[in-house]
C-alpha cells in the first residue's frame, strides 16, 4: 500500500474527504508502479474571501530518482481541486514513464535542398541535399505541391530516413519561394 501523508491547513478534513484522496493516490501506483510516496497538502487561506473559499491542493509524489509536484489547484469544490491536482501528476506521472522506457517522440530535422532530377513516369526522384547528399524520393512522400507539379531545380524542404542503400526523403514541400513556386 502507498504511503500517504495529509496535511490540511485552516480547516478540518472530513473522513469522506480523506478517503477520497487514499484512494486516488492509490491509482497513481496504476499509472506508475514505482511511486514510492505521496504527500497531499490542503489549505483554505482566507486571502480570497471576495470570491468565497478557495481549496487549494499541492500534491507531491516521488519515483525512483524524481520528485513530481502539482503545487496548486483551486476550486470552491474540495473534491475538484483535489481530483484537478491528482490528474495533472498523473499526466506528469504517464510522461515520466514513457521517458524512462524510452518512449517518447522524436521531432525530425527539416532538411533543404531542391529537386535535381525527376523520373515522372516512374513517380520518383531525387533531391540534392545542401550538404551534396542526395535524397530518393516518390510520389507518396510528395506532401506539397502534387508530385506532378514538381519541376528540377525546385526548393524544397523535406525530412530524410536512412534506407538499405542510401537516403529517402519523406513529407516532401515545395518551399514557398523559389524559381518555379506560383506566386
Amino acid at each position: 500500500m502507498l504511503p500517504v501523508q495529509i496535511t490540511v491547513r485552516d480547516f478540518d478534513l472530513s473522513p469522506a474527504v480523506e478517503d477520497h484522496i487514499r484512494k486516488r493516490a492509490e491509482k497513481l501506483t496504476r499509472v506508475c508502479r514505482r511511486v514510492s510516496s505521496c504527500r497531499v497538502v490542503i489549505e483554505l487561506p482566507q486571502k480570497h474571501k471576495h470570491q468565497g473559499k478557495l481549496y487549494n491542493v499541492r500534491l507531491d509524489i516521488t519515483v525512483p530518482g524524481k520528485e513530481l509536484a502539482v503545487t496548486r489547484k483551486c476550486d470552491e469544490d474540495i473534491y475538484v481541486a483535489i481530483r484537478d491536482a491528482f490528474n495533472a501528476v498523473e499526466r506528469q506521472l504517464e510522461e515520466h514513464s514513457h521517458i524512462r522506457q524510452g518512449r517518447v517522440k522524436t521531432h525530425h530535422h527539416v532538411m533543404h535542398g531542391y529537386v535535381a532530377r525527376l523520373i515522372a513516369k516512374e513517380g520518383y526522384g531525387f533531391i540534392r541535399g545542401v550538404d551534396g547528399t542526395e535524397y530518393y524520393f516518390s510520389i507518396t512522400n510528395v506532401h506539397y505541391p502534387h508530385f506532378n507539379q514538381l519541376l528540377v531545380g525546385d526548393a524544397v524542404e523535406y525530412t530524410a530516413e536512412a534506407v538499405n542503400e542510401g537516403w529517402q526523403a519523406h513529407h516532401v514541400v515545395r518551399e514557398r519561394y523559389n524559381n518555379h513556386a506560383e506566386l
